[in-house]
């Protein structure tokens, strides 16, 4: 069976984004030649799974070319259904139907690249099985926080933790069942 990751950063503080959805605090740990394990951990996904507002703001800052390649299946979780671009899906179901769909389906692995709304309704229905959070140094104190409040407990499994020169702490957990 598939599984399902999440690969993120937060700042210490536990926010994903400054006030109006702003990620600007990425760019403080941005090294030229270093990815943090992220071309790694995209070798191994054939499938995207993020929330709208996310998803327009890398769309807007990178490129389409960022989620869609033509080589995986983006899935943009929506409360407006547009038309499939590409191998673009804008998603307005039930977001535990559609992984357990897909978790079920052959194939690598699925990836969850935000935001908050969508991780925090995969957390109530215990569908994330590995958590990469990458923790930027720096205190936001406002903003979009990863976890929410009112989601059941869940206990994680510790596999490896990284330190690199910027700052960056790389943690990676798996949940326990």
């Amino acid at each position: 069976m598939r599984k399902l990751s999440l690969f993120i950063a937060i700042s210490l503080d536990g926010y994903i984004a400054k006030p109006n959805d702003d990620l600007s605090f990425l760019k403080i740990v941005e090294k030229e030649g270093e990815d943090y394990g992220y071309a790694q951990f995209t070798s191994e996904i054939d499938t995207i799974i993020i929330g709208r507002r996310t998803y327009d703001y890398v769309i807007k800052e990178i490129g389409p070319g960022h989620y869609d390649n033509g080589q995986r299946d983006v899935y943009v979780v929506t409360r407006t259904e547009r038309p499939k671009v590409g191998k673009t899906t804008f998603y307005a179901g039930n977001i535990a139907e559609l992984v357990k769909r897909l978790k079920s389906e052959k194939g690598k692995n699925i990836y969850c690249d935000g935001g908050a709304e969508v991780i925090n309704q995969l957390l109530k229905d215990d569908l994330i099985d590995e958590f990469v959070i990458s923790v930027i140094p720096v205190l936001l104190g406002n903003g979009t926080r990863l976890f929410k409040d009112g989601r059941p407990e869940q206990t994680l499994e510790f596999l490896t933790a990284k330190t690199f020169e910027t700052g960056l702490t790389q943690l990676h957990y798996k949940r326990k069942k």
